[in-house]
């Protein structure tokens, strides 16, 4: 086997790599998902064939980056606005994910903005089942935006996937 070769076997067992650590990311929010997916298929463009990607791959992979923050940050908005959240809310809800990341992963990324949106709306004077229903709707967020996450991060990789192929 030749060196070349034996390069682009191990480069492609990083960009499956970096395809499989996105989705993890999706559950254990400190890992730059999209990133990974970047990374990936830039190893492919830099260290196999920048000639066989076309224009549609960069250009879809923009889009669909796009759409991927965008579907995160509507599915949050708009879960926790419909069951009236609080700004604060809203942002412990952010930070809960961020301490989440670290405590109990990947459970901490659920409890513990769960937590801190229920104490949050407790100590902006909300009855206990006004916060409930917005610590809820948080968790509901979390779920939409994740699956919405997951569905955007496999059309990119299908797309580049499609791309090499064709």
């Amino acid at each position: 086997m030749e060196v070349v070769e034996i390069l682009n076997v191990l480069f492609w067992i990083l960009i499956i790599a970096c395809f499989l650590a996105s989705f993890i990311g999706l559950v254990y929010p400190i890992i730059p998902s999209v990133l990974l997916i970047w990374l990936g298929v830039g190893i492919y463009y830099f260290l196999i064939n920048a000639n066989e990607l076309s224009w549609v791959t960069p250009t879809m992979l923009v889009l669909l980056t796009i759409l991927l923050f965008a579907a995160d940050y509507l599915a949050n908005l708009h879960f926790v606005e419909k069951a009236g959240g609080s700004k604060w809310g809203k942002s412990m809800a952010t930070l809960g994910l961020i301490v989440g990341s670290f405590v109990i992963p990947p459970f901490g990324v659920v409890i513990v903005p769960f937590v801190l949106v229920l104490i949050a709306e407790l100590v902006q004077k909300k009855t206990f089942k006004e916060s409930i229903k917005v610590a809820v709707a948080t968790f509901i967020a979390f779920l939409s935006g994740t699956l919405a996450k997951a569905v955007v991060q496999l059309m990119m990789i299908v797309v580049f996937v499609l791309d090499v192929i064709f």
